[in-house]
């Protein structure tokens, strides 16, 4: 691991962020020591991320910071942009949310991990070289330095960019969604990285919604509710006995604490998958593989990162086809309304389209009534605006406008809870 930069505290004091006349964070005060590390929760758009992009000197040029936020003395939110740039990869790195966004899709993995060495670190090529294998195998990637981007899934991707951000050696890591598309075992060795960070010296300010990721972490726990943090202490004391009724709601929400259902009664055969089996080039994905969704309940696949649960959804929507094998659907039903929900927001939505369009466009296409999906656009934005929250639940009300047969059949690429409600759950089946 490389040996981290020094830095002894970040002291954030009544930090806001206005979008214009309106608050989006307000008064945020918090610090951050080495060997404590600080993990913020909270709901999606809660101003997490904003947090975030405000120490790294990365807010969009609509919003604007106030108050202080200090790294070692140097005032973060007064820095010109070229000694902001000069932190990047120094004495700040970011591990971020969307790894699709942050990986050059021109370039192998194995280059990109390398070209921090090289041209942060300053070491020469052979042992940039080096260095990078032994990054992407830390993380299971040993394999994947000649992949694009494009070539990967979902959780590899995230994998990548947690070896570039762990190659960086900055003394401040900010890690924003850092399990998200991992399953449980490589969540658990990213969390245990996470921890050898902290033990290393290094600032850790992790963004999560995973509530075993924070109780795992330990150290410090911030809730934050309508951009103010409303609980902050202790991770045993906020995560056991929460003094904010959010923070006990937040608590109750997680999967772990739901009461276990009866299984419903489910009807025909929606989607079905029949001794399916697809290979890219050498690698085989699955072989004789089987699957089936009735009517009213919900099929979990699961399965580690690369392992084809994506390849699996496509290929059952019809957008991928199998090597061998066969994919039944209900008759007389239009193609439309079997629908996904992607797993990386941002590669559903062209950046430059506001979501009233979007939506308009969709209402046009299945011949609905626009007033139905009016209030699912609040705002004329771009979708490049939204935080993923926001992404996500415009996906959701593009599969409902059309009706979607299967409940847009989702494969995701983390392990779902064993709960699932209200729906009856059935495993896929593997001959």
């Amino acid at each position: 691991m490389n040996a981290p930069a020094n830095i002894r505290e970040l002291r954030i004091s009544e930090l806001s962020i206005h979008s214009g006349a309106t608050p989006i964070v307000r008064n945020i005060s918090l610090s951050l020591r080495p060997g404590q590390p600080l993990t913020l929760l909270g709901e999606s758009g809660s101003g997490k991320s904003l947090v975030a992009q405000a120490v790294m000197g990365t807010l969009p040029p609509e919003l604007v910071a106030s108050g202080t936020i200090r790294l070692d003395g140097a005032d973060l939110i007064a820095s010109s942009p070229e000694e902001r740039r000069k932190r990047w990869g120094r004495a700040i790195s970011l591990l971020p949310q969307e790894p699709w966004l942050a990986l050059d899709p021109t370039m192998q993995v194995g280059p990109q991990v390398a070209e921090v060495h090289r041209f942060v670190g300053g070491q020469a090529a052979p042992r940039s070289n080096a260095r990078a294998r032994a990054n992407l195998d830390d993380v299971g990637l040993g394999h994947a330095g000649a992949l694009y981007p494009f070539q990967m899934s979902g959780g590899m991707c995230q994998r990548a960019a947690i070896a570039i951000a762990h190659a960086a050696g900055s003394g401040l890591l900010i890690a924003d969604e850092p399990t998200k598309g991992l399953d449980a075992d490589l969540r658990d060795s990213v969390v245990t990285r996470l921890k050898q960070e902290v033990e290393a010296g290094r600032l850790l300010l992790t963004i999560t919604h995973d509530i075993a990721v924070a109780r795992a972490l330990g150290g410090m726990v911030g809730i934050m509710l309508e951009g103010q943090l409303v609980d902050i202490g202790p991770a045993e004391l906020v995560l056991g006995a929460p003094s904010h009724p959010y923070s006990r709601a937040l608590l109750d929400a997680d999967p772990e604490s739901w009461d276990q259902r009866a299984q419903a009664p489910s009807g025909d055969a929606v989607l079905a998958g029949r001794f399916l089996a697809k290979a890219f080039g050498s690698h085989v994905l699955f072989r004789d593989f089987d699957v089936e969704v009735r009517a009213g309940e919900i099929v979990a696949v699961t399965g580690p990162s690369g392992c084809g649960k994506t390849t699996v959804g496509n290929i059952l929507l019809g957008l991928v086809k199998p090597d061998t094998g066969s994919v039944e659907r209900r008759k007389n039903v239009s193609p439309l309304r079997f629908q996904k929900l992607y797993q990386d927001p941002p590669a559903a939505f062209p950046p430059h389209q506001t979501i009233r369009r979007g939506l308009r466009d969709l209402a046009k296409l299945h011949r609905l009534q626009w007033a139905m999906w009016r209030n699912c656009s609040r705002a004329f934005v771009s979708t490049r605006t939204c935080s993923t929250a926001c992404r996500a639940r415009f996906r959701e009300a593009s599969c409902s406008a059309s009706r979607s047969c299967a409940r847009c059949f989702s494969i995701r690429s983390s392990c779902l809870p064993t709960r699932l409600h209200p729906a009856s759950t059935r495993s896929a089946r593997r001959r």
